[in-house]
């Protein structure tokens, strides 16, 4: 049921706008600091351009940029301006990016420099696209300055009525198909966050009313530093940028095209950050092998805690970790663009829970694929389903939206396919995304379970497991791995190897290794590259 208080995101970070000292940080990336009265001024007059040049509520805004302080900017703008965030995956080449804008509908695109000679050749190929807007020092002839736009009026607020249904998108690629825009209302996404519970000025309760929100803010001051080391573009780093502004904390993004672990330490010690956001094994396993290469280098007493989603963050890797930041809070959250809080599993030093086991979240049910609960203690294997504040569902899918957002017992859940079972305890332990599940012979085999098998042996830095279509098993279990420094491929003895450790059809058929692992910039695995690699690489082998 709706709520009569105006969660609306804008509406928030106006009321930010009056209480947070103007000489307070907002933002900072790659040493340069933007405080708050200057984010605010630049947030409410890029948001006045956009209305100028024609924007109106549930427009489309494309970002189409690494991370930056300009990628925050414009997202708050667009929430004050009613207008509806598009991520781009800067990975993506023409005819991917050309598919995104069309999608979407997107009517602005705010693109990095770098991003240029793309931007310009998608101008044709993007006819619903009005106005694009550059961020960095080079022009082009068809994009109009980002600095310009932000700079050049008064600062003051738009003053505009804004509602709860206001939207954010979040395109998402999933295992499968094209990528598809997840719908979050602005009163829904306010709940996935906690309902401001989070922010270490409500003190873990829930304010009743945005005026309560605010009032405890401005009472508490400025909050903790953050840095978002993933990619801004994706679910983790942006939602957890977006929680961490709207409780007045400041948020750190750091240059560069990849991801640089002793870049991070620096600037944890150099900012005395507070938390840093990762996503799984994929942001860990560096940041680790740097810590090891140079103890003691970094003091990381102002470190508190470590958040990651997205996906399995080993238990090795973290156990490993707090011997170098002993201090440390580990934070693994179960969650997904479909739906926030499934789980969350917390380790400290001294202790914690093996990997993918997760004490479930509020309103979190487990349901088979004919839609009955699991019995905790079964050993029946469901799917995590969130009832509550979750999406509308996917732009323009219809079909997709069904599947993923039924109703059950007249609830409605957001089931976005990740495979688990309940102990006794009701403690969940995830299995794999349903998606990338494979049919063996007749035996479902979760990849997640013996990647996690295969990271664990001394040669392999990191690994994949896909199936590959077979006459004799249906699919065969075929891994892809990443060596480490010095190690060499020894299929037979890393067969043997997982061989021992879990049950035999989960073996490799076949093992075959890649120089880089295939994985997008936020961590997640590259299904699809991953398979082409692998058939490809059993084709030279049998040809």
């Amino acid at each position: 049921m709706a709520s009569t208080q105006n969660w609306n995101l804008g509406n928030i970070f106006d009321a930010l706008d009056r209480v947070m000292p103007a000489d307070a940080t907002a933002l900072i990336h790659d040493g340069r600091e933007l405080v708050w009265g200057d984010f605010a001024r630049r947030t409410n007059n890029l948001a006045r351009a956009l209305v100028e040049r024609g924007a109106e509520p549930d427009d489309k805004v494309a970002f189409y940029t690494r991370n930056c302080t300009e990628y925050l900017e414009t997202l708050i703008a667009c929430f004050k301006a009613r207008l509806v965030h598009v991520n781009v995956n800067f990975r993506y080449l023409d005819d991917e990016l050309a598919y995104i804008l069309d999608n979407s509908d997107a009517k602005f695109v705010v693109f990095g420099s770098e991003f240029a000679d793309r931007a310009a050749a998608l101008v044709e190929k993007a006819p619903k696209v009005t106005h694009w807007i550059q961020v960095g020092a080079q022009s082009t002839p068809f994009a109009e300055s980002f600095d310009a736009l932000a700079e050049n009026d008064d600062g003051a607020p738009l003053a505009i009525e804004r509602s709860n249904d206001d939207l954010l998108f979040i395109y998402t690629g999933g295992t499968t198909g094209m990528p598809k825009g997840v719908m979050w209302r602005a009163e829904d996404l306010w709940g996935a966050l906690g309902y401001g519970a989070n922010s270490p000025a409500n003190k873990g309760g829930r304010p009743e009313t945005l005026e309560q929100h605010i009032e405890a803010v401005a009472a508490y001051g400025p909050g903790p530093r953050q840095i978002v080391a993933c990619p801004l573009m994706h679910g983790t780093g942006m939602l957890t940028s977006i929680a961490a502004l709207m409780g007045g904390a400041s948020v750190v993004t750091m240059a560069g095209a990849s991801f640089d672990p002793e870049q991070l330490f620096d600037a944890v010690d150099t900012l005395g950050a507070n938390s840093i956001v990762i996503v799984g094994d994929a942001f860990a396993r560096p940041m680790l092998k740097t810590l090891e290469e140079h103890p003691g280098r970094w003091s990381l007493a102002s470190l508190q805690l470590v958040i990651s989603s997205g996906v399995m963050w080993s238990r090795e890797i973290k156990l490993a970790m707090l011997e170098h930041m002993p201090g440390t809070l580990l934070a693994d959250m179960f969650g997904s663009s479909e739906a926030v809080g499934f789980g969350a599993s917390v380790t400290a030093k001294g202790g914690g829970d093996k990997t993918a086991r997760f004490a479930i979240g509020e309103n979190c049910k487990v349901f088979t694929e004919d839609h009955r609960e699991v019995v905790p203690g079964s050993g029946e294997r469901g799917f995590i389903a969130r009832r509550g504040p979750i999406p509308l569902g996917y732009y323009k899918d219809e079909e997709k939206t069904a599947k993923t957002f039924p109703t059950i017992d007249g609830v409605r859940y957001s089931i976005p396919g990740d495979w688990c079972t309940v102990d006794p305890d009701g403690t969940l332990t995830l299995l794999g995304r349903g998606s990338a599940c494979i049919n063996t012979a007749g035996e479902k085999v979760y990849p997640e379970e013996i990647e996690e098998a295969l990271k664990t042996h001394p040669d392999v830095e990191d690994a994949l497991v896909i199936g590959l279509p077979d006459e004799k098993w249906g699919q065969a279990v075929t891994a892809v791995v990443e060596l480490r420094s010095g190690g060499t491929l020894d299929e037979q003895a890393i067969c043997t190897y997982i061989r021992e450790r879990l049950a035999g059809y989960k073996t490799p058929k076949r093992v075959f290794s890649v120089e880089t692992m295939f994985r997008g910039p936020n961590g997640k695995a590259d299904y699809k590259s991953a398979t082409e690699f692998a058939r490809t690489s059993v084709e030279e082998t049998t040809s």
